[in-house]
């Protein structure tokens, strides 16, 4: 087991990590920016070691800095949580020429899977359902309007790389995907670096269902079941769950045997997260690999009882797992809301500020992971997630009242935050009966 861990990351994620290295008897090294010097959860961390500016490009996003830090720091590996270097095939590479553990896949999976492209060729090679589309890569605008005629509109615009939503656009008609594909490029290539898309038919009314896997160093592959992750807001997710509602029983375990199919196909190693959309028929399709820990990987935790972040640290460093897939089930439901500091009633604008007053709910089966407290200043230079709420309760109807309550429990004074918003979804008759898709929140809330 490594001795020393750099957390290479900030917020709700590197607090969560900090955690999960104590209870192991790993120290940990952290590293902050400017703006998140004096942050409380760093006093949590061993040492900890200010490698730049605000800007995430000027310190977070430095693969140079990073790594003088885990020297300075003597560590044996680094754990990049989510966003920032945790998907860059460099990084990767970068940590284990330098003789440091990288947490996570080698940097020749990261690059196959991490290319949406070229993850869709595997798949299809492999059997596994994909969106009907493009096999490579758009390369003019004569091109993708001869594609979208045949496979029909609406078509949906992808940046080959990345995700998170940017470089995403649907397109109605062929002059929606004339202006869409000029855009869709110019927004890949400033938030990837590479303006490379690709064109899938556009699913309408989907559902999104992802599949959560783990692969040790010894060739063991399991998935640990389903997540819902339906509800969105321009691509960005707004409420997850597990088990996935409504899912039929048969079509479940295709789901997860064949992003089981897909790991192993790519020699994928640690956590992942294979993710696919249903359309109304039931049919799923595989989208996309995400290859790092995610934003909701808590709903997983609490429906199996496995500890992500432990697993992955175990898994890097050469442990074989503890489990087989017989040993792995899905027990009651679990439920998280993302609480972003952003005004949902002013199109989401961000509020960073000072929260004057913070007060966070508790009780059986309610879990809150966050690194915010009272007098703590949400930075306007990073992503607005500042918390989530998460419970786990017998059955989704319990689940929903517990997350109600919860809900109106939590108090967060001094600046805006989409709890509002997670209370109007969670009281909607077609969230409780579990009839939502992906275009939920814009039909139902348009202002």
């Amino acid at each position: 087991m490594f001795k020393r861990v750099l957390v290479a990351n900030r917020g709700e994620i590197a607090l969560r990590v900090i955690r999960a290295c104590k209870e192991l008897g790993i120290e940990t090294v952290a590293i902050y920016s400017e703006a998140d010097r004096g942050a409380a959860y760093l006093r949590l961390a061993d040492e900890a070691y200010c490698i730049g500016p605000a800007r995430a490009a000027d310190s977070y996003l430095r693969i140079d800095r990073v790594i003088s830090a885990a020297e300075i720091g003597n560590v044996q590996a680094i754990h990049p949580g989510y966003g920032f270097l945790s998907e860059n095939p460099q990084f990767a590479d970068v940590c284990r020429s330098c003789n440091i553990e990288f947490i996570g896949p080698s940097h020749e999976a990261m690059a196959l899977v991490g290319d949406k492209n070229a993850a869709r060729k595997l798949a299809k090679q492999i059997g596994v359902p994909t969106v009907p589309g493009s096999d490579d890569v758009i390369q003019s605008e004569a091109h993708a309007l001869n594609l979208a005629r045949q496979i029909g509109f609406p078509v949906l615009i992808k940046a080959a790389a990345g995700g998170g939503g940017r470089g995403m656009r649907v397109a109605v008609n062929e002059l929606a995907l004339r202006s869409g594909l000029q855009q869709a490029q110019a927004e890949a290539e400033a938030a990837f670096g590479s303006p490379d898309v690709y064109l899938e038919k556009y699913i309408e009314h989907p559902r999104h269902v992802e599949v959560q896997v783990l692969a040790d160093l010894h060739g063991n592959v399991v998935h640990l079941w389903e997540r819902d992750c339906t509800l969105q807001r321009r691509h960005q997710k707004l409420v997850e769950e597990s088990p996935a509602p409504n899912l039929d029983p048969a079509t479940r375990q295709d789901l997860c045997q064949a992003a089981v199919k897909l790991v192993k196909a790519a020699n994928y190693t640690n956590a992942g997260t294979v993710e696919f959309v249903l359309d109304r028929q039931g049919h799923f399709y595989f989208i996309e690999v995400n290859a790092r820990i995610q934003v909701e990987h808590p709903v997983t935790e609490m429906v199996t009882g496995i500890d992500l972040i432990k697993a992955q640290i175990r898994v890097a460093a050469g442990e074989p797992l503890p489990f087989r897939q017989e040993d792995i089930s899905q027990r009651g439901v679990a439920i998280e809301c993302r609480i972003n500091a952003e005004d949902p009633e002013k199109n989401f604008r961000p509020t960073p500020g000072e929260i004057t007053q913070l007060f966070t709910p508790g009780g059986f089966g309610v879990r809150f992971d966050s690194h915010i407290h009272q007098g703590y200043v949400v930075s306007p230079y990073y992503d607005s997630l500042i918390g989530k709420l998460i419970v786990h309760q017998p059955t989704r109807s319990e689940a929903i009242a517990c997350m109600q309550r919860a809900l109106a429990e939590l108090r967060i004074e001094g600046i805006k935050t989409t709890v509002p918003l997670h209370q109007k979804i969670l009281s909607h008759s077609a969230f409780a009966e579990g009839r939502v898709d992906t275009t939920f929140i814009e039909r139902t809330w348009p202002s």
